[in-house]
């Protein structure tokens, strides 16, 4: 595990203070906790081999997923562990009988085992409320088929 926090990384599911005998040497990996989060979700190969801490992460952390499952565009990687994504949508008029586009921005709660950039689309499942407005995690990216910029881009899903 990276030390580079103030306080000691280490996965609550997994215990590390178990004793080694004097003078032995083992060559074993540290033990790693992850788990399948259902809905036919694949686990990343990151969250399996990698060695981040994250207690928010679906996949290796102390996060259910369940109700809502939604799709939306990256506009904004800035923050850490968390991303800003805009779900499209149509508003119906009924005084003149059209459409108008509309749009919603959601913030994200996105594990190191993923890294997406702009305009990359991802999949969002609801979980706990993680922050003040971060209430959904990343469970599946896919690669950018935009070009130029993705916040003028209306994409329904």
């Amino acid at each position: 595990m990276d030390q580079t926090e103030k306080a000691f990384q280490k996965q609550d599911a997994v215990f590390i203070g178990a004793k080694r005998l004097l003078g032995k040497k083992s060559g074993k990996r540290a033990v790693r906790y992850w788990r399948n989060v259902g809905l036919s979700f694949t686990t990343p190969k990151e969250a399996k081999e990698g060695n981040f801490v994250d207690k928010k992460c679906p996949f290796t952390g102390n996060v259910s997923i369940r109700g809502k499952i939604l799709k939306g565009m990256v506009v904004s990687t800035k923050m850490k562990r968390t991303i800003i994504i805009r779900r499209n949508y149509l508003h119906y008029i009924k005084k003149f009988d059209r459409f108008e586009k509309r749009h919603s921005n959601m913030a994200v709660h996105c594990s190191p085992c993923f890294e997406p950039k702009e305009g990359d689309i991802v999949t969002v499942g609801q979980c706990r409320p993680l922050s003040k407005t971060v209430r959904f995690n990343v469970l599946k990216v896919d690669k950018n088929q935009i070009f130029g910029n993705p916040r003028k881009v209306f994409m329904l899903f």
